[in-house]
């Protein structure tokens, strides 16, 4: 049996009550799991609003453990780009703080990637334990990434991935300030597979992710990395243009063949609206392009690091 480094990615937010109990067994199952020759455990806290920095602190003391803290909430892709940035490991496990994804599903997804030669293994779960809203959420997501991100067919995403080095080593080659992981995983390979896990319900609380942080992080998807959204808007505008001159040519007709034909000011309101929302989504979202390219050129941050307590080193 090969032996490897795995390094675990945990991006925390407002989870002081979970965050020690998903460590804990995090490190219960490495240490009993043959394969592992060495692991490390890199928590990254994204800016919490309770406790979690204490707690994480506290973890960091553990020789295993690294504990990067945020001087502000920047987002979980955020944060994982960050973490991978100090994983050493040869196979990056990323998994959430609040114990609905099972640690002890990491040695199975392992051993998947391995027997398999993948490049990048997502967890696909049997009995999903998620709110309907967010089951709602990740099937809009991964239609999404199939239309956009030319996602692998078969390839179901999900909160729970591993990950070889070398597919990180380019993903946080990655600097611009609108990061989003199955994006740049799509991008390096599509040697990727799916692995049948268990989901545990959440012990407390409530996701984090709520409608107007799913909005944005789609937008950063399919604005990102992709220009479909800009060849859609002309296809639309070619589309719209020949219906309104085939309308145009109707009317005309019509009115030579019967001038008792009046044309009315509610159709003639309807379309100047509806073209109208048309041209302005259109600009809309050329807008969002040019600024979110603005914004990688004057490079703005993907975080900033207030503290790092690394375990490691001691």
């Amino acid at each position: 049996m090969d032996k490897i480094k795995l390094s675990i990615v945990i991006p925390v937010f407002n989870s002081q009550n979970t965050i020690k109990q998903t460590v804990e067994k995090s490190t219960e199952v490495l240490e009993s799991y043959e394969r592992a020759s060495d692991y490390e455990i890199i928590i990254v806290n994204d800016g919490s609003r309770d406790g979690s920095d204490k707690v994480c602190e506290q973890l960091s003391n553990n020789a295993h453990v690294c504990y990067i803290n945020f001087t502000k909430n920047f987002g979980q892709h955020h944060a994982l780009l960050c973490g991978y940035k100090y994983a050493t490991g040869n196979i990056i496990v990323k998994i959430d703080d609040d114990l609905q994804i099972l640690p002890s599903e990491i040695p199975k997804m392992v051993e998947a990637l391995i027997e398999k030669d993948a490049d990048v293994a997502f967890g696909k779960y049997t009995n999903k334990k998620h709110s309907a809203f967010r089951n709602w959420g990740s099937k809009l997501n991964n239609a999404m990434a199939k239309a956009l991100l030319n996602k692998p067919k078969g390839v179901s995403v999900s909160s729970f991935y591993i990950m070889r080095d070398y597919v990180v080593d380019n993903i946080v080659s990655y600097t611009n300030p609108y990061p989003y992981i199955a994006g740049l995983i799509f991008k390096v390979t599509d040697n990727i597979i799916n692995v049948d896990v268990k989901h545990a319900e959440r012990s407390e609380g409530k996701s984090n992710y709520t409608l107007p942080k799913l909005i944005k992080l789609w937008i950063n998807g399919f604005v990102n990395f992709s220009v479909k959204p800009l060849r859609v808007a002309t296809f639309l505008g070619i589309i719209l243009s020949l219906l309104g001159f085939i309308f145009l040519i109707i009317l005309i007709i019509q009115r030579a063949l019967n001038n008792s034909v009046q044309l009315g000011w509610t159709s003639i309101m309807a379309a100047v609206i509806f073209f109208g929302g048309i041209q302005l989504l259109s600009m809309g979202l050329l807008g969002e392009y040019i600024g979110r390219i603005f914004l990688s050129i004057n490079k703005f941050p993907q975080y900033v690091i207030k503290e790092k307590n690394d375990g490691r080193e001691k």
